[in-house]
């Protein structure tokens, strides 16, 4: 049995298993309910990440930022794709703001660590 080392794919389904793990309690909740006071500010506030910008093998540019216990990379999908693109295989650090269901960060800024 031979074993494709290929980041991109494993990139690709660990960040859509994370995107598969957040929909199912989304969905349960309510639209009705208002979120605990200050949840909704805290969600929103400006937050830096640090990782490495890698493309996917869809063409979308995502931030790895660690690996998972079984070794998987981890990551981040990135909204703005045409700053992303600069930094393809570099080491940055992003500021914005971080939506948990879509496992996206809204990107403010982005530049070389």
């Amino acid at each position: 049995m031979s074993r494709n080392n290929r980041p991109g794919e494993a990139l690709a389904l660990v960040l859509a298993a994370a995107l598969c793990a957040f929909t199912p309690g989304l969905a349960a909740q309510s639209h009705d309910s208002a979120p605990p006071p200050g949840q909704q500010q805290q969600d929103q506030q400006s937050k830096t990440f640090s990782g490495k910008v890698v493309k996917l093998e869809n063409g979308q540019y995502a931030l790895v930022t660690g690996q998972t216990a079984e070794g998987k990379l981890a990551g981040h999908f990135l909204d703005d794709q045409d700053n992303a693109k600069k930094y393809e295989g570099k080491q940055v650090t992003v500021t914005g703001t971080f939506d948990v269901a879509s496992n996206t960060i809204h990107v403010t800024n982005i530049q070389a660590a």
